[in-house]
């Protein structure tokens, strides 16, 4: 197959084409299990595979995927004439930034395969924790298990042959109750990721044991406090909510084809111009940014993107000055010649699909947050006169181009002069974008950084859902509304 995927490659190239990629899945499945207050409300197991081609011919992309392997030069013409109509109305011609060919390999760290381990003891694990969860002020309990698996081999006319084995875990628990008023309140743990493995090995049971046990000591907590003050405070975030504000205020909105455009109705656009990059002063100089996907442990982190560039790690903001976006090969060059400077050298490895038959376009690898130099949780607490804690990702509200946001969590600790006093519900805060990262005044250091997943991040049309990661301290910032 190797061997006929590459003569396909230069067949259209000889027939017109600059440049050509095939990405084959030979295998892509998936396992979702759901326990829900004792039953097994959902499992199911996917199993797929396939190819998928770009052609560029007169500026132009054209593609084409299936499932059948038994027609590659019908595959391969159909992304050609795709090309060539394309190239008809073609309003800005594509060219891709260079890169070097690339032979090698990357397989995500495990030391179990999940789908290795038979389902009994998959629903074994969910009937455990569902008992754990099953205590006084719980209504709701969910347990969840998601696996997936898959092998990617990436060919292009510029020589790179590079193969990928990434194994995912997704592990989850809730409980959900109801306050005196009839009002719903809930406490999720999705466990960081940690050590450098990410296999069947990572559902600890006595992590899961522990925090199943604390996300029902807190939820019943939220369900006797009192509401959130609605007023200015200093706003600690915990990973468990610093990661979703990242998520959506740094990396969607750094995303370099939203900046120039390209994603608009689905997800909103960016308030980000190409004129921002080296002059903006995104927030305070206790912000420093980074898209890095060489974290040795990461969804995010997938060893070459789908143009078949080398992962790596990115700077986006620097101490606060914007520096950096996350790119791929066509943006870079598109970007340059719009601002006539070079802005950007080079694709910065962000390219990817979320499957053989999906187009890659530029996705958050780990939007990161570097630790910084103001201590552990307790000194930044310590050094707060009034604030408030929170932690968990409820809901969120974001602006049409991510200028401004509404995050609810699921919990929050009120600060007085240096000390926790109460657990208050519903809690919220909100703010404007650069105004709120201006207000960064404190940066928990290493003790505070966790490696947070996200397995269902979503962007385009048609829309592909894409797994990445988020490496966040505690971060305080000062003059935040909460309570509305």
């Amino acid at each position: 197959m190797h061997q006929q995927i590459k003569a396909q490659i230069d067949r259209v190239v000889s027939s017109g084409a600059v440049y050509a990629d095939a990405r084959w899945y030979p295998v892509e499945e998936a396992n979702h299990l759901t326990m829900w207050n004792g039953n097994l409300k959902h499992a199911s197991a996917s199993r797929e595979s396939g190819m998928g081609v770009r052609v560029l011919h007169q500026g132009a992309w054209g593609f084409s995927a299936s499932s059948d392997m038994n027609n590659l030069t019908g595959l391969f013409d159909k992304a050609l004439d795709n090309a060539r109509t394309a190239a008809e109305r073609v309003t800005f011609p594509i060219r891709l930034a260079e890169k070097d060919a690339v032979q090698a390999s990357f397989s995500s760290p495990n030391q179990i395969d999940p789908f290795t381990i038979p389902y009994g003891e998959k629903v074994g694990f969910l009937k455990e924790m569902d008992q754990l969860l099953d205590q006084p002020g719980v209504t709701q309990r969910i347990v969840r298990l998601t696996f997936m698996r898959k092998q990617i081999l990436y060919f292009d006319s510029e020589g790179s042959e590079i193969e990928k084995n990434i194994i995912e875990v997704f592990p989850s628990l809730g409980v959900m109750g109801m306050d005196a008023d009839g009002a719903a309140h809930e406490r999720t743990f999705r466990p960081s990721r940690l050590g450098d493995t990410r296999g069947w090995e990572t559902i600890d049971q006595t992590l899961f044991t522990r925090e199943g046990e604390r996300i029902v000591r807190e939820l019943n907590q939220v369900l006797k406090a009192e509401p959130c003050p609605k007023e200015d405070r200093s706003v600690i975030l915990l990973p468990g909510i610093m990661f979703l504000q990242t998520h959506e205020t740094i990396g969607h909105a750094l995303e370099l084809d939203r900046i120039l455009g390209y994603e608009l109705a689905f997800a909103g656009g960016s308030f980000v111009t190409l004129g921002d990059f080296g002059n903006l002063r995104y927030g305070s100089e206790k912000l420093t940014a980074r898209a890095n996907a060489t974290v040795t442990n990461s969804p995010g982190s997938f060893g070459y993107d789908d143009d078949g560039v080398p992962a790596q790690d990115n700077l986006l903001i620097d101490k606060g000055i914007l520096v950096g976006a996350i790119t791929g090969r066509q943006m870079v060059e598109e970007a340059n010649a719009t601002a006539r400077k070079p802005i950007f050298q080079g694709s910065s490895g962000a390219n990817r699909a979320t499957a053989f038959y999906r187009v890659p376009i530029e996705r958050m690898t780990n939007i990161n947050i570097d630790p910084g130099t103001d201590g552990t949780l307790e000194d930044i607490i310590k050094n707060t006169e009034k604030g408030i804690v929170l932690d968990g990702d409820k809901s969120w509200s974001i602006g049409s181009n991510r200028e401004q946001f509404h995050f609810a969590t699921e919990i929050g600790w009120l600060v007085e002069e240096g000390e926790i006093t109460q657990v208050v519900k519903n809690a919220t805060y909100k703010g404007d974008t650069l105004k709120f990262y201006n207000a960064l005044s404190a940066v928990g250091d290493e003790s505070t950084w966790e490696l947070k997943y996200v397995d269902n991040c979503g962007k385009g049309q048609p829309s592909q859902i894409m797994q990445l990661g988020h490496g966040i301290p505690v971060c305080r910032f000062d003059d935040v509304r909460i309570g509305e």
